[in-house]
C-alpha cells in the first residue's frame, strides 16, 4: 500500500470510520464551471495508479475514473456555473461546489479531507491538506472525478462553440483560446470577471461592458 492510502488510513479511529476526500477542477479557466468531487472508499480499496489528476494523461484518467466509480463507497459532484462564479468569486464558488459534493455522500463520513488551505461550513469535521491531491488517496481520486467530469462538460460545450477550441484547452487561457476571444468576442459561457483581469483588449471590453 502506498503513501497516499497510508495518509488517509492514519486518520481512522474509533470515532472516524469513514473518510472522504474532496477536490475541485476548473479554478483557472476563462470559461465554463468549476467542478468539485467528494469520494469515499473502504479501508481496503486501493489502486496504485491513483494520483493527482494533473500528473495523469487524459486517457488514463478516464480509465481510473471508471475504476473509482466501481470501487468507491460513495461519491458526490458539485458544479457551479460561470455566472455564479462571476457573482460570488472563484474561491467561494469552489468551496460551494465542494460543500455540494460532500452533501451527496451516503453514508456520511466522519472526516472530510479538503485539498488546499480553505475549508467550508460543514457539520462534518474537516481538515485542509495543502497539495492534498499528491498526498491523499481519496483527495487524488476526487481530483480525477472532478477533472474528468469538467473536461466532458467543456468538450460538450465546444460542440456549440467550436471557435474557442475548448475540446483541447478546456477553457484554460492558452494562447489559442485568448486569440479566439479577441477574434470572435466573448461567448455566453465565458467568466467575465476573469476576462477583465487577463484580456486587455478593446474589442473584448466592448463586448463585456
Amino acid at each position: 500500500m502506498n503513501s497516499l492510502k497510508t495518509f488517509d488510513t492514519k486518520y481512522l479511529s474509533r470515532k472516524v470510520k469513514l473518510i472522504a476526500g474532496v477536490d475541485e477542477a476548473g479554478r483557472g479557466p476563462l470559461a465554463g464551471p468549476v467542478v468539485a468531487a467528494a469520494v469515499m472508499f473502504d479501508k481496503k480499496s486501493f489502486n496504485k495508479e491513483i494520483n493527482d489528476s494533473k500528473k495523469i494523461p487524459e486517457n488514463k484518467r478516464e480509465e481510473l475514473y471508471k475504476w473509482i466509480m466501481e470501487n468507491c463507497l460513495s461519491y458526490g459532484i458539485g458544479i457551479i456555473d460561470h455566472e455564479e462564479i462571476d457573482e460570488i468569486n472563484i474561491l467561494q464558488a469552489s468551496l460551494k461546489a465542494m460543500q455540494i459534493a460532500v452533501s451527496q455522500l451516503d453514508p456520511k463520513p466522519q472526516l472530510v479531507l479538503i485539498d488546499g488551505n480553505k475549508s467550508f461550513a460543514s457539520d462534518i469535521k474537516t481538515k485542509t491538506v495543502v497539495k492534498g491531491d499528491a498526498k491523499s488517496f481519496s483527495i487524488a481520486a476526487a481530483s480525477i472525478i472532478a477533472k474528468v467530469t469538467r473536461d466532458k462538460i467543456m468538450r460538450d460545450a465546444s460542440k456549440e462553440f467550436p471557435e474557442y477550441f475548448w475540446e483541447r484547452n478546456k477553457g484554460y487561457p492558452t494562447k489559442a483560446h485568448r486569440e479566439a476571444i479577441k477574434k470572435n468576442g466573448v461567448s455566453p459561457l465565458h467568466r467575465k470577471t476573469f476576462l477583465r483581469k487577463i484580456l486587455i483588449n478593446e474589442e473584448v471590453h466592448k463586448e463585456l461592458f
